[in-house]
């Protein structure tokens, strides 16, 4: 992963890291359920973010890497095993 990749997921994840304090601020303090509702699909919409970020990154190198190497089939599952888990 490069340098540069690797710090924008460290901030964006600690940005949700400060995200998920509040919301346990906001079920501690009883705050309106939809507010918290809205703030967790907001997570959730961030973490995705991350997810895609990092999938990008690991398709434009490992997965190049391994196809340059003839590494077709090893490239073939990850793919797949990624696009498994980013449908559930």
């Amino acid at each position: 992963m490069k340098l540069d990749t690797k710090k924008q997921i460290l901030n964006r994840l600690r940005r949700i890291e400060g995200q998920v304090r509040g919301l346990q601020r906001m079920i501690d303090e009883d705050t309106y359920c939809v507010d918290v509702i809205t703030q967790t699909s907001a997570v959730k919409r961030a973490l995705s973010g991350v997810e895609d970020q990092l999938l990008e990154s690991h398709l434009s190198t490992c997965v190049v890497g391994q196809m340059k190497r003839g590494q077709h089939d090893k490239a073939t599952k990850e793919i797949l095993k990624v696009y498994s888990l980013k449908r559930t």
